[in-house]
């Protein structure tokens, strides 16, 4: 008989024709591991690095760890917007981005319930936009508290300092442009709508094919 070539304790992700993974699985074995993962790293980050000054965004570069002079280094970001900071140091932001993620929660869960996630790959995009959510809005409820500076603040003061803490920065080499600072969580998102786009795009051409097999 052969040998099992899987290592103990590690566990494979699905082949094809293998038997589809059920959600709950996806997120024992992803979700729940890169969550602790995304929250590890920041807590990391934020003991590990100065908090930017009152009314800034980011520690100064020289405060910076790089890690490969002129592409990576490991920084602080608070970022109160979204991807690409976008909305980031407005007064709306801190809200506005703590309703989002609720929405967003509501539609994966409609999206659920009507099969929109096709087969275990569609599965562990939820798994991996359930990750970013979660692991995102964490950041936003807990983070601002800690800030020295809203000691003794009002809950709702506090709550409106929420940021994401960002920390994996990047510079595009050749073009030397930096890229927007980026956490676990975000490369979940990211990770998951292009498995969205291509489970989606499997099936429709399987589709198609089938049609054009019928005639």
């Amino acid at each position: 008989m052969e040998a099992d070539r899987t290592s103990p304790g590690v566990h494979p992700l699905p082949a094809s024709g293998t038997k589809e993974w059920s959600l709950s699985r996806v997120i024992l074995l992803v979700t729940l591991p890169l969550y602790i993962l995304d929250q590890w790293s920041k807590f990391w980050i934020v003991g590990r690095f100065p908090e930017p000054g009152y009314g800034y965004t980011s520690i100064q570069e020289y405060e910076a760890w790089k890690v490969i002079p002129g592409f990576f280094n490991i920084t602080r970001v608070h970022n109160q917007g979204v991807a690409f900071g976008f909305g980031n140091g407005s007064d709306w932001a801190p809200i506005v981005f703590l309703i989002v993620p609720v929405l967003a929660l509501c539609l994966i869960t409609l999206g659920v319930k009507k099969n929109f996630f096709v087969g275990t790959w569609g599965k562990i995009a939820v798994g991996l936009l359930l990750c970013g959510i979660f692991g995102n809005l964490t950041d936003r409820l807990i983070q601002g508290s800690r800030l020295s500076y809203m000691e003794g603040e009002p809950f709702w003061e506090r709550l409106k300092a929420g940021y994401v803490v960002d920390f994996l920065d990047f510079t595009i080499p050749v073009i030397n442009k930096q890229w927007p600072s980026f956490n676990v969580a975000d490369s979940c998102i990211c990770i998951a709508a292009a498995l969205l786009f291509f489970t989606g795009l499997r099936a429709d051409l399987k589709a198609a094919a089938t049609k054009k097999a019928k005639g």
